[in-house]
């Protein structure tokens, strides 16, 4: 269904030799949300009980992470049992908590001798506006998304896990602000597999590749007009003004049965930033904390080049599934409610 609605649309004949599946169909990886629809936050994992190889790169200036120092080739471990994408601004990283001891339990984690200590980094977005900002994604809720992982239940799209709060377009402040929300998408090419999941909770407008137009964004609710972040900022310089709101970040994770070292899953991570780059302008901001994660099983030799390429691709479309199945809440629109 998800990747239905986008290859008959905006992406529709950039797909000649691409298989489509379901990200929860990869092999290796499992997905799985949790949410609290009442206080509109969640979070969502990506588990890889018999080892992946990890990477990441963070874009943007104000992000807020768990463990991404320790994906740098040149630090040690080189195994990642799991990925969180979380709500609750910096509380929500305790969702990471919540991974680790599910794994633990399950006897999957680096074997250090007198235990096993699973290896689970993470990143979070801003959603206390709009939902109760003192009900955030906490340790139990990262074993309620593990557990529906492991269920091997239909990982959605839109308004929910990481995504159930999260809002686009805040350069004029959250008055102008509308619905983000959370993506995947996959493809299969001869052996190879390559998917991402994508939380948008961006400060920028989001942009329909096919028209070059604002599919969801900063909007004035009376006139119903886009009012164009980028054009808004440039304004802001000449009126001496500043961001009202800081409260962003898009942020997810490229999965992929490739052959990567560290040093290469670093490298995709960052080249997978392009697809932000092209579907959120502005993108990397100053008050977006953008961070992308790569996940490798390592199992089939493919051109590194060919890879990033679909890395981008994955990335792209994920962002446009997660904003074409958002939904409006509390008087804040969505792209298909407008």
């Amino acid at each position: 269904m998800v990747n239905d609605i986008v290859n008959t649309s905006i992406f529709k004949g950039r797909d000649i030799h691409l298989n489509t599946i379901h990200i929860q169909d990869m092999r290796g990886f499992s997905f799985g949300h949790a949410e609290d629809q009442d206080a509109l936050t969640g979070c969502s994992v990506i588990l890889c009980e018999t080892g992946a190889v990890g990477g990441v790169d963070v874009r943007g200036g104000a992000p807020g992470t768990r463990e991404t120092d320790l994906l740098h080739p040149q630090n040690t471990v080189d195994t990642v049992h799991g990925v969180f994408l979380s709500g609750g601004s910096a509380f929500g990283l305790e969702v990471g908590t919540g991974v680790m001891t599910y794994l633990e339990r399950k006897g999957v984690g680096l074997d250090v001798q007198v235990a096993k200590v699973p290896i689970v980094p993470g990143a979070i977005l801003f959603d206390l506006f709009p939902g109760d900002p003192k009900i955030r994604p906490g340790k139990e809720m990262g074993i309620n998304a593990c557990e529906h992982a492991v269920h091997g239940e239909s990982f959605q799209s839109g308004n929910v896990g990481a995504g159930t709060g999260a809002t686009v377009g805040k350069v004029l402040g959250p008055q102008y602000a509308m619905r983000g929300g959370i993506g995947s998408y996959a493809v299969r090419i001869g052996d190879l597999e390559i998917g991402a999941v994508v939380a948008v909770n961006a400060f920028g407008d989001i942009m329909d590749p096919a028209t070059g137009e604002i599919l969801a964004g900063a909007y004035d609710h009376d006139k119903k007009i886009f009012m164009n972040s980028a054009e808004q900022l440039k304004q802001q310089i000449l009126n001496g003004e500043t961001n009202p709101f800081s409260g962003n970040t898009t942020i997810g994770s490229i999965v992929t049965n490739a052959v990567l070292t560290k040093a290469e899953a670093n490298k995709l991570a960052s080249v997978g930033h392009n697809g932000i780059a092209r579907m959120i302008q502005p993108a990397h901001t100053l008050s977006d904390g953008d961070t992308l994660f790569a996940l490798s099983t390592n199992e089939i030799d493919v051109d590194l080049n060919g890879l990033a390429t679909l890395a981008v691709e994955v990335v792209e479309r994920a962002i446009y599934v997660a904003i074409v199945h958002a939904t409006p809440v509390q008087g804040i629109p969505s792209s298909n409610s407008i």
